[in-house]
């Protein structure tokens, strides 16, 4: 016999969602701060987008790993007391969907955040479908109302359809979903940037009639439920997250379902079908930003433990005598693959203390796969090379630049999409792309898209000289399309893109027009060589940069890939030249990105990545053998 179900009236846990840039991180900074979570002597006094703590997340300006954080509200709206509300602030970007996912499973509600001139964009649907398969009531904040270009009732009318049409879309695959009350969706207006929010809805442009997030406490108070566990039930536990401490070695993040978790007593663990004794050495609880040590933990606590060495996500804590598994996390499949190998150029090793081995790349990518429920990673039949699967290419290249930083050196392949066998058919990825431009860039897109295969979906113009479209595109034609869209818009234009269904193959998509500029020889960059081949091409090195055989040094203006000496040297002669005193400028290079130099790449190059350099080779580093290479393919299509 069941138990009677009971609630935790003193917690609540919520996941702000939103696409990329709509202000959650900066919304969850004016809750720690207005709630006095940091304290006057805090480390994080004065510190925004303190919940973006990754290097990678700073310097981009994106949120990549989901985090909670622990705001202890004691405000007019917390009748019964101090309520303690768990955030859990998740990545806006496509690529980290796996980490959405996973909050998800941590928290019985969601915030989500609505540019108030954007309106609901890609990553706005997939959070929102994810949270409605997963039956989680909704609060609609539209956020930046003070925006110059603020358009607020179109954007809760664009939202609340949205709702509405996804609802139905679920309605046969989630039978408890409750449609009548998302008819009655909470809709609350915030800037975040100055910790307003409000019911009542502000002119577009203007600030919220409040100065403060009460209304915000108060909506979430109101709207998200409780925990709710059942009385006397044994212990259930999930296992959501990973962390690690030098001190005390992985943590395993756990939202409790039932029972009580104590510091010290053994538990079972259920890892992948089997159940183990184990031993909960260490058990934290977080306030604020901060872990701090516990005794005991009880049903929809969000916790930290260690003391198991191999424990990983989907996994579950139970009571030792009366065991009773979670149903395992689950995640959407990858969609992109790259190659990921031991760096075997030229200029392999020539700073001491990096590594380099294959050994150490393949440790790496397990480590990956810890706590990354998104990453696959796929043996190819190579000691020195894997298949490395995930959701996009940001994700892929985070993963790199994170290696990069950590002191390897490795090639990674040009991104490819990874496809599936339908009735003996071959088919592939699809996304959903929207693009906002200036309307003066309408046909260009147009056309760029139509030679990517892309079909457009919907077009809007909202009378303020930008255009909304929406396409359908494989997600290969989305390989190396953002370089070029920045450039076709001169960077004014937005794209934004999600996962879609995959559909049969559409066909060759050439999506790179010029070569490669290819060094034919060792030896280091001149300006003498540089200077009378900059006409033809732009270069990705600098004079006395080090070159080898096989490496791309630029692109051709022209189709074709090109090889060339780079390292020829003036000829010296005790001749007076009757040009020696004009003046020559060397047109400066182009310092790619690695995303950049990801998306560059073709079939036949690969991207080599130092702690110090990023460069663009050759698989094949020698000319005669890619020569005959192209030879052999031109005549097997002719």
């Amino acid at each position: 016999m069941t138990s009677p179900l009971a609630r935790r009236q003193d917690l609540r846990n919520v996941a702000i969602v939103a696409h990329v840039d709509h202000g959650k991180t900066t919304l969850v900074d004016a809750m720690l701060k207005q709630t006095g979570t940091f304290g006057a002597h805090s480390a994080h006094e004065g510190e925004d987008r303190v919940m973006d703590s990754n290097d990678l997340e700073r310097e981009k300006g994106i949120t990549i790993l989901a985090k909670n954080t622990a705001i202890r509200y004691d405000g007019e709206h917390a009748p019964e007391g101090p309520v303690t509300i768990n955030v859990v602030d998740t990545p806006g970007h496509a690529d980290f969907g796996g980490e959405v996912e996973r909050a998800l499973s941590m928290v019985d509600g969601v915030v989500l955040l609505v540019d108030a001139s954007e309106g609901p964009l890609p990553q706005t649907r997939f959070v929102l479908r994810k949270a409605l398969e997963a039956t989680l009531p909704v609060i609609l904040l539209v956020n930046k109302t003070d925006r110059p270009d603020a358009r607020i009732d179109d954007v809760v009318g664009e939202s609340q359809d949205l709702l509405l049409g996804l609802a139905s879309d679920l309605a046969d695959a989630v039978p408890d979903l409750d449609i009548d009350s998302l008819l009655e969706l909470p809709v609350l207006y915030a800037s975040g940037r100055a910790g307003a929010a409000s019911f009542t809805q502000p002119a577009n442009g203007e600030l919220p009639d409040n100065d403060n997030l009460e209304p915000l406490f108060k909506a979430i108070l109101e709207n998200i439920p409780a925990p709710t566990y059942e009385e006397g039930a044994p212990l259930q536990a999930h296992v959501t997250n990973l962390d690690s401490s030098p001190f005390l070695g992985r943590l395993a993040l756990l939202r409790i379902h039932n029972g009580t978790l104590r510091k010290g007593e053994t538990v079972a663990w259920v890892h992948e079908g089997e159940t183990r004794n184990v031993r909960v050495t260490e058990l934290l609880e977080t306030k604020g930003l901060d872990r701090v040590p516990a005794e005991s933990a009880g049903p929809g606590d969000i916790v930290a433990i260690a003391g198991i060495e191999d424990i990983t996500i989907g996994d579950t804590i139970a009571d030792l005598n009366d065991v009773r598994p979670l149903p395992q996390i689950s995640i959407d499949e990858p969609a992109i693959s790259m190659t990921i190998g031991t760096n075997n150029s030229p200029l392999v090793g020539k700073v001491k203390g990096h590594k380099l081995t294959a050994r150490m790349v393949k440790d790496r990518l397990d480590r990956e796969l810890i706590g990354n429920v998104s990453i696959r990673v796929q043996d190819i039949g190579r000691p020195d090379a894997w298949e490395v699967q995930g959701r996009g290419e940001l994700q892929l290249a985070i993963l790199i630049e994170n290696m990069r930083r950590e002191g390897f050196e490795l090639t990674a392949g040009k991104p490819q999409v990874v496809t599936r066998q339908i009735d003996g058919k071959t088919y592939e990825p699809f996304e959903h792309a929207t693009i906002d431009v200036p309307e003066e860039h309408l046909g260009a897109i147009t056309q760029l898209m139509a030679a990517r295969k892309g079909r457009m979906d919907s077009m809007e113009n909202h009378g303020s000289g930008w255009i909304r479209m929406e396409f359908t595109v494989p997600a290969r034609g989305l390989i190396g399309f953002r370089s070029e869209f920045m450039t076709i818009t001169r960077g004014t234009g937005i794209v934004n893109s999600i996962a879609g269904e995959y559909e049969p193959w559409a066909g060759t998509i050439t999506t790179r027009t010029n070569g490669s500029i290819v060094a034919d020889r060792a030896g280091v960059a001149t300006p003498f060589a540089m200077m009378a081949l900059q006409e033809r091409m732009s270069f990705f090195v600098e004079p006395t940069d080090e070159v080898y055989e096989g490496m791309v040094v630029g692109e051709n203006s022209r189709a074709d890939d090109m090889d060339v000496n780079i390292t020829k040297e003036k000829k010296l002669t005790n001749m007076r030249s009757s040009t020696a005193d004009e003046l020559e400028k060397l047109t400066p290079s182009r310092q790619l990105t690695l995303e950049e130099s990801l998306e560059f790449a073709r079939e036949d190059e690969c991207v080599e990545v130092t702690p110090e350099k990023v460069r663009i080779r050759k698989i094949n580093l020698d000319a005669t053998t890619r020569a005959r290479a192209a030879s052999r393919a031109k005549r097997g299509e002719a």
